[in-house]
């Protein structure tokens, strides 16, 4: 049965078409399916990203008609994939545990069906069972991650827990769902990890680019490393997007906001280069948190960072396919 925004009324991302998660053949075509995961029990400092869901379905000066054509790549993501609304996994406040397995089941039934999760936020703790989830489809240790965020997220513990949002991607790594040496995280800065815990990176591989270097070397030149590593002897890739990655003068709303970070600007082109060139396993955007928003701009740039994480997967069928495409920089009216 499918449940709408736990917190909130029953809309869904941007108009799109509702689909009941139990009715598998109803939503099977789909080539991307929208998953709520309104869970903050992982939070450490500020909450309220459970109801980052509703924000990203609903923050918008559009009509929420299912419809968004990309001026940058010619493409409608929303109506060439067909995209759908599963809308929230059940995650009640308390249950860690039960919610986690809750979304991961939904994940692997989504990835099962050759359908592109895309999971909304929702804090960092969800990330473990959205990779788990992906890899029970493509593979144990097939699938590489693009982890973009301010922090590393591979605390062994968190007051005392196995589970919140420092600690799932050292989860990951231990399981084996992922391997470390196909884990590539982007903008991390400021004062945390310990060296303990960086010295465990080290030790699984991770590749860490910390925003010094990408000032030093250029966006574009660690996004070429990152995908050329996330390409070998994996067969997908998953992208976890923390908006916290940007710097909180343009993302305030959300937990544990860290100055310095990426522009808007960066994510977004970054978030569609990734689309465009990867072969996507699956997208989580997480840690917006409504109650700390300023003008809703935290959640207008996790809307659209969705938008563009699905912009490049349409781009890329349509490539593939030998259908026109559009690139990025061309002028817009030439040819018309």
């Amino acid at each position: 049965m499918r449940l709408g925004n736990l917190y909130g009324p029953d809309a869904t991302f941007l108009g799109i078409p509702a689909a009941d998660p139990e009715d598998v053949a109803s939503w099977s075509h789909a080539g991307a399916a929208i998953i709520g995961a309104p869970f903050d029990g992982g939070t450490s400092h500020r909450p309220g990203c459970r109801f980052g869901p509703q924000a990203i379905r609903l923050t918008d000066y559009l009509p929420h008609d299912g419809a968004r054509p990309s001026l940058a790549l010619g493409v409608d993501p929303l109506v060439d994939l067909a995209v759908i609304d599963l809308g929230d996994v059940e995650m009640p406040s308390g249950e860690t545990e039960r919610s986690l397995r809750a979304l991961e089941d939904r994940v692997a039934a989504v990835a099962a069906a050759g359908v592109v999760p895309i999971i909304l936020g929702g804090d960092h703790t969800i990330a473990l069972p959205d990779v788990t989830g992906v890899a029970r489809h493509v593979g144990w240790g097939r699938v590489a991650v693009i982890h973009f965020d301010a922090h590393a997220d591979t605390g062994d513990t968190q007051m005392g827990s196995l589970y919140g949002h420092g600690t799932p991607m050292r989860r990951l790594i231990e399981s084996g769902a992922c391997r470390g040496d196909r884990f590539l995280q982007i903008g991390l800065r400021g004062y945390w990890p310990e060296p303990e815990t960086l010295d465990w990176m080290a030790a699984q591989g991770m590749r860490s680019f910390e925003m010094s270097e990408i000032v030093s070397r250029g966006l574009d030149a660690v996004l070429d490393e990152a995908l050329t590593i996330a390409a070998i002897d994996c067969d997908a890739v998953f992208l976890s997007v923390d908006v916290d990655v940007v710097d909180p003068g343009s993302a305030p709303g959300t937990g544990t906001p860290e100055p310095g970070g990426l522009t808007s600007r960066q994510l977004l082109d970054a978030v569609r280069r990734i689309a465009m060139e990867a072969e996507l396993g699956g997208v989580d955007v997480v840690e917006v948190s409504p109650p700390y928003d300023h003008a809703e701009v935290t959640a207008y740039l996790a809307n659209r960072v969705v938008l563009e994480a699905l912009g490049g997967v349409a781009w890329r069928v349509r490539q593939r396919a030998g259908q026109p495409v559009r690139r990025p920089g061309d002028p817009l009216l030439e040819g018309r």
